[in-house]
């Protein structure tokens, strides 16, 4: 499954407030309705078992009334998510744990992850020594962050005669990451031998030690590399830039444009082949920024702003207006250069080839993957202009386009 990290450990108190429901259930209404009609009878005919017999009916649900009341304030829900980042495709488990500080008769207990399923327990007693543990396993399709809860609990007297009804508690969130391919091979840099690239870059992940430059705090960046100097003068957070190695560095651009793509399912699948680049590149040592159409970009050096991206990448939507070339030029202002750079489009189009100019001189690869295996022509034009090109339609695979493309690449910087 991958990663196994837990969500943090929570206790959540269901408070007694104006979201809580407090009555009878559908026997305690018929009770209710019983006591209240051997009441009429006994004035009809002067009976005086059915008037003892309404009395009590009506006084039962008057009591389990009371004992619900006291009961609510007391029950505590606690919820694990194991793991609660997760890969499209993958499995989490959420445990739940019910417990009180007096005996409960009997609780319902629904817990829902938005889109994805609903799990129902009902416990018939819980002693305060004694708590309801019980847990459920979550199919994590199709991508983006799906909120956990709060959990809905019902406590019901013994005679189940009455209920009260309320939720436990905040959200928890379950992130399902984009479904990712493992890629093998990675692009040659100058003075690289190709086939050392087969296996593993030897790329400092987190950068030299020297000085470069300051700049603005990005989420997932490291607060030990805060300059508070500058962060005083300035009022807001400073981080100190250290120089990176040249070709350690890599930018990856995904091409948010609705326009680009044929249809939903080509979206999908170009996420998918950026999450796999962007997971390769990772590993194998590169400190990547990932562009998905807004801002500057997510740095990642470590493994937190590695989930920051990743993220991104589970919630990312295809958008209807996006001027790619005023974005591009922004990226380029902002001074991004490096060994290796990833285009990741649907169909091309000249938008596509116009980033491609604009930033292709700065990186020592380009490579453009392509949702779409359609887009001949295009694919020719920047083949000519020196870029390796990887193309997958949606009912085909990144792993094995990756290679070959990675082949070219390294058969054309051996002859050259």
């Amino acid at each position: 499954m991958g990663s196994q990290e837990v969500f943090p450990f929570r206790e959540r108190v269901w408070p007694r407030d104006e979201s809580d429901v407090l009555m009878p259930t559908t026997r305690g209404w018929a009770a209710l309705g019983a006591g209240i009609a051997l009441v009429i009878l006994w004035v009809v005919f002067g009976e005086q078992l059915m008037l003892g017999t309404g009395v009590f009916l009506v006084l039962a649900v008057v009591a389990g009334v009371a004992y619900v009341r006291s009961t609510v304030p007391k029950v505590v829900v606690s919820r694990h998510i194991v793991p609660y980042q997760v890969h499209d495709g993958d499995r989490a488990v959420v445990e739940l744990s019910l417990s009180a500080s007096r005996r409960i008769a009997q609780a319902v207990v629904v817990d829902e992850v938005a889109g994805l399923g609903t799990a129902r327990f009902v416990a018939n007693r819980i002693d305060p020594q004694d708590p309801m543990r019980s847990h459920y396993e979550v199919l994590c399709r199709p991508r983006g962050v799906y909120p956990v809860g709060p959990a809905a609990i019902r406590v019901r007297d013994p005679l189940a005669l009455t209920e009260a009804g309320g939720t436990a508690g905040k959200i928890d969130r379950l992130v399902v990451f984009p479904a990712v391919e493992d890629l093998d091979g990675l692009p040659t840099g100058r003075g690289h031998d190709p086939t050392v690239n087969t296996s593993r870059a030897n790329f400092a992940q987190i950068g030299g030690e020297d000085f470069f430059t300051l700049r603005e705090y990005q989420h997932g960046d490291d607060l030990r590399k805060v300059h508070w100097p500058s962060t005083a003068k300035r009022d807001t957070l400073m981080i100190r830039q250290l120089e990176m190695p040249w070709q350690s560095r890599a930018l990856i651009l995904l091409d948010p444009r609705r326009s680009a793509y044929a249809d939903d399912e080509a979206f999908e699948h170009i996420v998918s082949g950026v999450a796999s680049a962007f997971r390769h590149l990772f590993r194998n040592g590169y400190t990547p920024t990932l562009w998905t159409g807004t801002g500057s970009g997510t740095v990642v050096g470590t493994a937190e702003g590695y989930g920051i991206a990743m993220e991104e990448l589970a919630s990312v939507h295809a958008s209807r207006a996006l001027d790619l070339t005023a974005a591009v030029k922004r990226l380029r202002r902002n001074g991004m250069a490096g060994g290796v750079l990833i285009l990741a489009t649907g169909r091309p189009d000249d938008a596509t080839l116009g980033m491609y100019r604009t930033l292709g001189n700065d990186f020592y690869r380009t490579i453009l993957m392509s949702a779409d295996s359609g887009g001949g022509e295009q694919l020719v034009s920047f083949t000519r202009a020196g870029a390796t090109t990887i193309s997958s339609d949606p009912s085909g695979r990144w792993a094995p386009e990756w290679r070959r493309g990675m082949e070219r690449a390294w058969s054309t910087a051996t002859a050259g």
